[in-house]
């Protein structure tokens, strides 16, 4: 299964993945699934307070230094060693760039130079040609519910700004109406629980399994079924 969850933060995204992943755990057996959710910068992992200083120090960086740096780890994502795996599930990739990179750290702007909405159509062709199954979900939420959530939840190292909500929104409306991958489909979140708005992927996602998807479904079921006659 390929998948590329995008959206704005306090969509949900992160929420869905685990459980997509607890999903393909239980029902295709799949071991030591998980997914990638490092695209925005600072791309600092761990717990904190450990990375918060690795973060500053990233967001010290000069813009250009920055789009080296941004464009390295997307360009990873796409090697062979990711795509030889029964799965690759990403979460906002180049698209969480395109949205981001303009408004937070100074390039990748229209027409400039590594313009990233050009970048995310030339690596929306990419993907659909070395993975045609690919299935771009995008999640999105209304600006209020969105700032409910930040205030209620507040992420570590968060960059979106309450004044920026509407633009971010919009931005990742547009790139995924704009996006290559014809694979793909939507889900709000606004008042939908986790459970829902995973019950909602399911049933979206069914026609788009492949039959390698439904062969180890099958396979997994007959194993259960096995193990516990």
């Amino acid at each position: 299964m390929r998948l590329i969850i995008i959206g704005c933060e306090y969509t949900g995204k992160t929420t869905l993945a685990g459980d997509i992943v607890s999903w393909i755990k239980a029902n295709m057996g799949a071991p030591l699934l998980g997914f990638h959710d490092h695209f925005v910068l600072p791309f600092a992992e761990g717990p904190e307070p450990d990375v918060t200083e690795e973060a500053q120090q990233i967001l010290s960086l000069k813009p250009k230094l920055l789009e080296k740096y941004s464009r390295y780890m997307i360009q990873y994502h796409l090697n062979d060693a990711f795509y030889g795996d029964d799965h690759h599930l990403v979460i906002n990739w180049y698209y969480g760039d395109a949205v981001y990179a303009p408004l937070c750290y100074g390039y990748g702007g229209h027409d400039e130079y590594a313009d990233r909405q050009h970048e995310a159509r030339v690596y929306d062709h990419e993907v659909t040609k070395r993975a045609p199954d690919t299935v771009l979900v995008h999640l999105k939420a209304s600006p209020e519910v969105v700032r409910q959530r930040m205030a209620a939840n507040p992420h570590p190292r968060c960059i979106l700004k309450d004044q920026d909500v509407e633009k971010v929104l919009q931005r990742f409306q547009e790139e995924y109406n704009r996006s290559g991958i014809r694979r793909r489909f939507e889900l709000d979140t606004t008042t939908a629980t986790a459970k829902e708005t995973f019950r909602q992927w399911l049933r979206l996602m069914d026609p788009h399994f492949t039959p390698a998807d439904r062969a180890r479904l099958l396979t997994h079921a007959m194993i259960m079924k096995d193990a516990t006659s």
